[in-house]
């Protein structure tokens, strides 16, 4: 199976095209302490779609290691107390970047602008520790939307590749 992946970026939160919060009732909550029963449950159900595998066969060791790790952090959007999702990011002080790790609404709340909102608000939160980029990777497994959500908000392409997955 061949498979697009594209790599994009910002470099500055001048070039963000905002989207405002579509529901007044929208919280956006960095999750400290780390919780790896919280990142597995959004791995799991947004990936289940868009075959999000590396992670399924990660132990909790793996899980505590990578959360615990100063520079990676999770932020959770919910409407009310409903979980609604979810985006990691990870900060490369040898690159003075932040790359968004992973990102996803669970599909009870696609179609609601929640994804554009939380996508915006990721890009605010990473420009806070004043990167010189904000990056991301999508591929054509991914939502639909996806590519064009992170193109709306201003990210640019900087790199594209075909690459050939085994199916399975």
């Amino acid at each position: 199976m061949q498979v697009d992946r594209y790599y994009l970026e910002i470099n500055s939160l001048k070039s963000l095209n905002q989207t405002n919060s579509p529901n007044q009732d929208l919280t956006l909550e960095k999750v400290n302490p780390p919780n790896i029963e919280l990142n597995k449950f959004f791995y799991k159900n947004i990936g289940k779609n868009h075959r999000w595998v590396d992670r399924l066969a990660w132990d909790n060791l793996k899980w505590i290691s990578y959360l615990e790790n100063k520079n990676v952090n999770t932020y959770t959007l919910k409407l009310n107390n409903d979980l609604v999702g979810y985006f990691e990011t990870i900060q490369d002080l040898s690159t003075k970047s932040i790359e968004i790790g992973y990102f996803g609404i669970l599909d009870d709340y696609i179609g609601n602008k929640f994804g554009s909102y939380l996508l915006s608000e990721a890009i605010k939160i990473c420009f806070q520790l004043k990167p010189q980029k904000v990056w991301v990777h999508t591929c054509s497994l991914d939502h639909k939307h996806a590519l064009s959500n992170y193109l709306n908000r201003g990210l640019k392409i900087f790199k594209k590749e075909t690459i050939n997955l085994q199916n399975s």
